[in-house]
């Protein structure tokens, strides 16, 4: 059969007429064909499953009860377009509880249909052929990929454990900084855990201001904070006029599957992400809007309760590691455990990546990670596995996970 006319229709940014022949297989893709193949090969035996990187628990119960309630409202059927003013109003309410940020409601939020989306959308508001979308490697590349998409280049800066995690904005070029319309930062970060100091912020804002860049602050784990207030970048001096913050109901509110976020900060950023959305989406529907302003009205009962859990997990994760040999330390914040990969066992197996070494734990231990070999050799464990109570989170779970490397020494 002749190939279609399509294969030589698609654009190049997904891959020209090579479009759906490359037969690399992605490192989450490897993962899964691990896991079943873990799960094939030792049946009856439980796979612990801490790759996943989003809630194991659904919405607390008021929330889902609005959204039920809400669902029956005649008014609510119709298009949410760039979202609904009740919705704008408890997000500048809690973003001035939770982080001492005062917004104006109408002019300075703007929901979105989740972090994802509105990252997708940002470059298409500020990149033109040739212009530069700073990211930070490892991470979470979207905005860089649509970066891409729109003819732009991505600069990747890496996360080192000598920095704290923080890029390095002072290893850019001359040229780079003039080219520059964006610069990416997510804290607490995915995957390192690492939290933003105020000084770090402070350096960010600065470098901003300095070479007319926009930040935009992906703050989706900022609710997960495990060493005092939580930040907000828009609490720093000057950062309303130079940065957007994305918040999100997923992680902090269970509500992972609801798709419901916002953008919020510099008000001409925020109209010009709404204006690029208005073109993209008829907006989230309206009873999901007015259940996320129920979450968003009980955050004081809702987030400590999520974030105790994670942190009660992440502890006991860190310390079964450091018993092992692994340098683990107690993240800052978000639900992720970063660390060191092994460079083998003592008189067995070496790993010459952190991919080999996930790979090897889903195989031989039945523990599925996530590897990142961005900058240096490391796998990244979430505290999202599925455990109901504290009960079977201790005996099913997080003993059997320490249990389960007991025989091993390490070399790292």
């Amino acid at each position: 059969m002749a190939e279609s006319f399509l294969q030589e229709n698609f654009a190049e940014r997904i891959g020209g007429n090579m479009f759906g022949k490359d037969t690399t297989i992605y490192k989450f893709e490897k993962i899964k064909r691990a896991k079943r193949a873990a799960m094939d090969a030792n049946p009856g035996e439980m796979l612990i499953d801490m790759g996943v990187g989003e809630p194991d628990d659904k919405a607390f119960p008021e929330v889902i009860e609005t959204l039920a309630k809400e669902a029956d409202v005649w008014e609510n059927r119709t298009y949410a377009d760039n979202g609904i003013a009740a919705y704008q109003q408890a997000v500048a309410d809690y973003m001035d509880e939770l982080y001492g940020v005062k917004l104006d409601a109408a002019t300075e939020v703007v929901h979105a249909i989740g972090s994802k989306s509105a990252l997708t959308l940002m470059p298409a508001a500020y990149i033109n052929p040739g212009d530069i979308t700073i990211m930070t490697t490892p991470g979470y590349p979207v905005m860089g990929t649509w970066t891409k998409y729109l003819g732009g280049e991505v600069v990747n800066l890496p996360l080192l454990e000598e920095n704290g995690f923080f890029p390095d904005l002072d290893s850019l070029t001359d040229d780079q900084k003039k080219r520059a319309k964006l610069l990416y930062l997510n804290y607490p970060n995915n995957p390192t855990g690492a939290s933003a100091t105020v000084e770090q912020f402070e350096k960010a804002v600065k470098f901003a201001k300095e070479n007319n860049i926009l930040i935009v602050s992906d703050a989706a784990y900022a609710p997960l904070n495990f060493t005092g207030k939580p930040l907000s970048i828009l609490s720093i001096d000057g950062a309303m006029d130079c940065a957007v913050e994305l918040h999100s109901m997923s992680k902090g509110f269970n509500m992972t599957g609801w798709r419901i976020s916002w953008v919020c900060g510099n008000p001409l950023a925020v109209k010009a992400f709404a204006s690029v959305k208005d073109n993209a989406d008829s907006g989230q529907f309206a009873a999901i809007q007015k259940a996320a302003i129920a979450a968003l009205e009980n955050q004081s009962e809702i987030t400590p309760a999520i974030g105790a859990k994670y942190e009660r997990r992440l502890k006991s994760m860190t310390e079964s590691l450091k018993k092992i040999g692994f340098d683990a330390k107690m993240p800052e914040g978000s639900f992720y455990l970063y660390v060191k990969a092994p460079k083998g066992i003592v008189g067995g197996e070496k790993f010459a990546t952190g991919e080999d070494f996930s790979q090897w734990l889903i195989k031989e231990k039945l523990i599925s990670s996530v590897p990142w070999d961005d900058a240096g050799n490391y796998v990244r464990f979430s505290a999202t596995f599925v455990a109901r109570g504290g009960a079977e989170e201790e005996k099913l779970v997080l003993d059997e996970f320490e249990k389960r490397f007991s025989d091993c020494k390490f070399e790292f």
